[in-house]
């Protein structure tokens, strides 16, 4: 047995190719049970359809799971043109069909330009946003459509790798918040033939790449020690954030709540750590003083 039946406290982060056709919700519950650890959430879904980067945060590291959820993210799409679905993917109805045009690739890459950059994006109707305390896909789901407000979103890469008659392979290098379901569904009308997701990958989120990733049958080869070298230091995904060191004296002040004298030239977050062990983030006053401001606990 890899785990006894006593749930533990497990904290770090671990990269999960998440497998076709299970929500990001199985799959954390199925990687949680494996960890056999008390406390882990996700950072960002990805829907059944989707494949690829789903990061698991375990204990402490569900702290920073939020800032997570605003890196930018890299996906590989297939976009199937001529039909349209309820859902913006093949999971759902087909409710709209037209004939393809014939395309020229540079036709559809002046197309795709026009999607470059900063733009507005209304989401689907099966999303997890929510209107008047509902969330969209339930109404959805209940045949109801509601008008949504336009979201400000960038594209900052949109590629073709490959082009058929009835269907487009890209790249996506787009901020939070983006819906390529409704990428894909915008660029069809444009071509006026509409588009649905065919497949869809997610390749990065952040500092991280699909390339760090093992699937949830890697993982389970794996016995306890070898599981748990899979994680990720919690401080991974900061950084980018400047870091101050602190002494045991000013470490546990710290810890306290207290605030310390550093006069440093740093402003803003920081990362705080007593030698190497991460403390948490702080955030660097004006006035020259640190404050705590998420503290973690390595050591439960």
């Amino acid at each position: 047995m890899k785990t006894s039946y006593a749930k533990r406290n497990i904290h770090g982060i671990l990269l999960l190719d998440k497998r076709l056709g299970v929500s990001s919700n199985r799959a954390l519950q199925e990687v949680k049970r494996l960890f056999n650890a008390n406390k882990a959430g996700h950072t960002g879904s990805l829907d059944p359809l989707a494949t690829g980067l789903l990061p698991i945060c375990f204990g402490e590291a569900t702290k920073v799971s939020g800032m997570m959820l605003d890196d930018d993210k890299r996906y590989q799409v297939t976009v199937l043109l001529g039909i349209k679905t309820d859902t913006g993917d093949l999971e759902g109805n087909i409710v709209e069909t037209h004939a393809i045009p014939e395309f020229s690739v540079e036709t559809i890459r002046a197309i795709l330009a026009k999607f470059t950059g900063e733009i507005d994006q209304i989401p689907p109707m099966y999303s997890a946003l929510k209107q008047n305390g509902k969330k969209l896909y339930e109404l959805a789901r209940d045949g109801i459509t509601v008008e949504r407000k336009a979201r400000h979103i960038t594209i900052f890469e949109l590629t073709l790798l490959a082009f058929q008659k009835d269907s487009l392979a890209l790249e996506v290098h787009c901020s939070k918040g983006t819906y390529i379901r409704s990428l894909a569904e915008d660029i069809g009308q444009e071509l006026g033939c509409g588009a649905t997701v065919q497949a869809l990958r997610r390749t990065q989120a952040g500092r991280f790449h699909i390339g760090q990733t093992n699937t949830l049958e890697q993982l389970q080869a794996l016995d306890d020690e070898q599981l748990l070298a899979t994680l990720i230091n919690v401080d991974a995904p900061l950084q980018t954030m400047p870091a101050v060191y602190l002494n045991d004296q000013q470490a546990t002040a710290i810890k306290y709540g207290q605030l310390l004298d550093l006069n440093e030239s740093l402003l803003g977050s920081v990362r705080m750590y007593a030698t190497t062990e991460f403390l948490g983030l702080g955030e660097m006053r004006l006035d020259g003083k640190l404050a705590p401001k998420k503290l973690f606990n390595l050591n439960i």
